[in-house]
């Protein structure tokens, strides 16, 4: 178990993007442009 622990750290920073911000994709035809917003968030009350 004290093996795979270094190795679940990494895979948990991996997925959250600690390898910077996120990049939009290049067109595949010329003259479409994309554009938006999104946010993930959890919302509730206490």
């Amino acid at each position: 178990m004290m093996r795979l622990a270094p190795l679940l750290i990494l895979a948990a920073l991996a997925g959250c993007g600690a390898d910077g911000p996120p990049v939009p994709p290049e067109p595949a035809v010329s003259g479409i442009t994309i554009t938006g917003q999104a946010e993930i968030g959890i919302s509730g009350r206490l």
